[in-house]
């Protein structure tokens, strides 16, 4: 059951999006005026910040765990049926995780039973 992502792609992405984030805060060029004044102003770029970085960081968390992806062969019986021809369909969806700081998006795969036509997700992933 392998990650879908190495280590490395996985911080770039992150401080890519966390790079781009706190330009926005505290811009690079000393030339452009930083916005608000206020403490409330400061706490909402933060907010803004963080709901702009957690889900990538979240993302990238989940594609690196050892369950990330099913390999065939690895899938199981059937929770309908218990039957043990099953396989693992190609598409894949992305449904939308709502967290505390915004969706996130977690690729979600699908077995189907050669026995009874049932669809689940694999176990573990």
């Amino acid at each position: 059951m392998p990650a879908r992502t190495t280590r490395r792609e996985a911080r770039e992405r992150a401080v890519k999006e966390f790079t781009a984030s706190l330009d926005r805060v505290i811009p690079a060029d000393e030339s452009v005026p930083l916005r608000g004044r206020t403490l409330r102003d400061w706490e909402d770029q933060v907010e803004e910040l963080i709901r702009q970085t957690a889900p990538t960081l979240l993302e990238e968390r989940a594609a690196l765990d050892d369950n990330a992806r099913v390999e065939p062969g690895g899938i199981g019986n059937c929770p309908h049926c218990s039957w043990g021809r099953v396989y693992l369909e190609k598409r894949e969806t992305k449904p939308g995780v709502l967290g505390p700081h915004g969706e996130v998006v977690l690729p979600m795969q699908h077995c189907r039973c050669r026995s009874c036509g049932g669809s689940f997700s694999p176990p573990g992933a």
